[in-house]
């Protein structure tokens, strides 16, 4: 498609992030700077990249600061001062890291100007990279639709998370017991993940931050070998079996783990397509119990076989 002999023109919708990754496909082409070529890059597996997430001015880019130990991004009293995700090369304890300050996510109507349409963009996809996520929450504010709806791509998305719940030096006891009650209400779907209060500007509780960090990311990266996924799943149905769907009750036979980053569990067997939410998430409870998988999403996949008396008479 070619206007007024300006060569191919691009369609791209910056909100939804439609079309922007072969806009930029072609930018990198045309500079000739095949180092930036992201998929060219050998993967380096060694690395963690941990994401700071959350709404503006939350205290993400005060946090990565107090983390380096020094001014490297910008921290300003006022929303909208990081605009990109930064991504800031760390060391700690040997383990090497790779911190990205995200711009804070505004509610959907508030979003209004084109290149704040793509910071949405690019934050969303900085989670979607990262390995492990801290999902941080003002705690003046408590937990919005806002929190809530960043929390949610964030599982969406398979990554670890840690909750931290920032300026906690900054609210009396009543306002500290709404903010955690909140948590319980409106981010029940995080029950997996740790949940920590802390004051950035005065560096007051990160240690425990890390260490969840570091356990978040292991519990990501689990293996769970295949005879002991199968004997958490026989001693589960043994306790409790699924519900009969009319004449058919799914019929367990085994699992095995099926991914990483999230933990994939499939589990095979008989009329496995009969199998209800509910006992999903039981069996999730005791394979999360069983191989201490804080801080990451799980994911139950049944997988039916194939009756080779189907189709015959």
């Amino acid at each position: 498609m070619i206007f007024l002999g300006l060569g191919e023109v691009l369609a791209v919708s910056a909100a939804h992030g439609q079309g922007v990754r072969s806009l930029m496909d072609l930018a990198f082409e045309a500079l000739n700077l095949p180092e930036f070529a992201e998929d060219e890059a050998p993967a380096d597996n060694t690395t963690i990249r941990l994401a700071v997430a959350g709404r503006p001015n939350v205290g993400k880019s005060t946090l990565i600061n107090v983390w380096l130990g020094e001014e490297r991004l910008v921290a300003f009293d006022m929303p909208g001062t990081t605009r990109d995700a930064i991504t800031v090369p760390f060391v700690k304890d040997e383990q090497k890291y790779e911190l990205i300050d995200t711009a804070g996510l505004r509610r959907r109507g508030k979003v209004f100007e084109a290149i704040e349409k793509f910071s949405v963009v690019k934050t969303l996809q900085a989670i979607e990279s990262a390995n492990v996520v801290v999902l941080l929450i003002d705690a003046m504010q408590g937990v919005t639709d806002q929190d809530a709806h960043i929390a949610g791509f964030i599982v969406e998305s398979g990554r670890a998370v840690v909750v931290a719940i920032n300026k906690w030096d900054a609210v009396d006891q009543y306002q500290r017991e709404l903010v955690m009650r909140s948590v319980e209400q409106r981010l029940p779907f995080l029950k997996f993940a740790s949940v920590f209060t802390m004051s950035a500007i005065k560096r007051q509780g990160l240690g425990p931050v890390w260490k969840a960090i570091a356990q978040a990311h292991t519990s990501a990266t689990r293996k769970m070998p295949t005879p002991q996924l199968t004997r958490i799943l026989e001693e589960a149905v043994q306790f409790q079996q699924p519900k009969r769907s009319g004449i058919f009750r799914p019929k367990m036979r085994y699992a095995h783990q099926g991914g990483m980053n999230p933990p994939v569990v499939v589990v095979h067997g008989n009329s496995l397509e009969h199998v209800t939410e509910a006992y999903k998430r039981y069996l999730e409870g005791r394979i999360r119990q069983a191989f201490d998988l804080t801080g990451t999403p799980l994911r139950v996949e049944m997988k039916t076989s194939d009756n080779p008396y189907s189709g015959k008479s």
